[in-house]
């Protein structure tokens, strides 16, 4: 189970360094492919800069969740993980009810499935 709480915590962590690239760097040609039902295309000019400071933060998560494979300490490593995931999966489940449904599947689903999968291997 310890093998999958890795996979998975860093499946999310490339999963936000995908959004940090998308929302910090491609916003205006990447962006408007993926958030093409969600934002009016002659939005995404305007909205530049307020995207890329979310991409920074979701940066900051990517970094915790990487963090802890380098952290040498097993329970030490599974707290760090589990409170970033824990910052994932509250960030899902906050955009899929003030923004779309399908976040909670694409950004909370996989956290807190990592979090389950922590839980049951350091029992």
């Amino acid at each position: 189970m310890l093998l999958i709480a890795k996979i998975l915590t860093a499946v999310v962590a490339l999963e936000h360094l995908y959004i940090l690239w998308l929302e910090m760097f491609a916003w205006e040609t990447a962006g408007r492919r993926v958030f093409r039902g969600a934002l009016a295309k002659d939005l995404f000019t305007p909205t530049k800069i307020l995207a890329a400071n979310q991409g920074l933060y979701n940066g900051f998560l990517a970094a915790g969740l990487i963090w802890t494979f380098f952290i040498t300490d097993a329970t030490w490593s599974a707290r760090v993980a589990l409170f970033f995931l824990g910052c994932v999966a509250v960030a899902g489940i906050y955009g899929a009810w003030t923004v779309d449904k399908k976040i909670f599947f694409i950004q909370g689903a996989p956290a807190l499935l990592a979090i389950v999968c922590w839980l049951l291997a350091i029992q």
